[in-house]
């Protein structure tokens, strides 16, 4: 399992990633990630809705109501122009990051 010290600056890009081709709703999300990282990296539900808070704050995603489950309405979130200009920049920095942290990495 990764720290979630080590990830936490790309939980954006993580989640930006992930809504790039179609809105999508928490726990779907939650879920991706989770199979994705073959269950290396579990997202916490609070660092998720931070995210999201975040996210829609900046204006890179909006939300908004869907499908009914269970009798609760499901919030869906959608990737914004300026969402998807926000993670090619994030995708950018990653590789200016790692192309450093692999120069420390025996």
């Amino acid at each position: 399992m990764i720290s979630s010290d080590v990830i936490r600056g790309y939980n954006d890009t993580i989640i930006l990633y992930l809504v790039w081709e179609g809105p999508s709703y928490g726990y779907e999300i939650s879920k991706r990630i989770k199979e994705l990282s073959s269950e290396k990296y579990i997202i916490k539900e609070t660092t998720l809705y931070s995210a999201f808070n975040r996210l829609e704050r900046n204006g890179y995603i909006t939300s908004f109501s869907g499908d009914e489950t269970n009798g609760r309405r499901r919030t869906y979130y959608r990737i914004t122009e300026s969402g998807r200009d926000y993670y090619r920049e994030k995708c950018r920095e990653w590789n200016i990051t790692k192309e450093v942290i692999e120069k420390f990495i025996i």
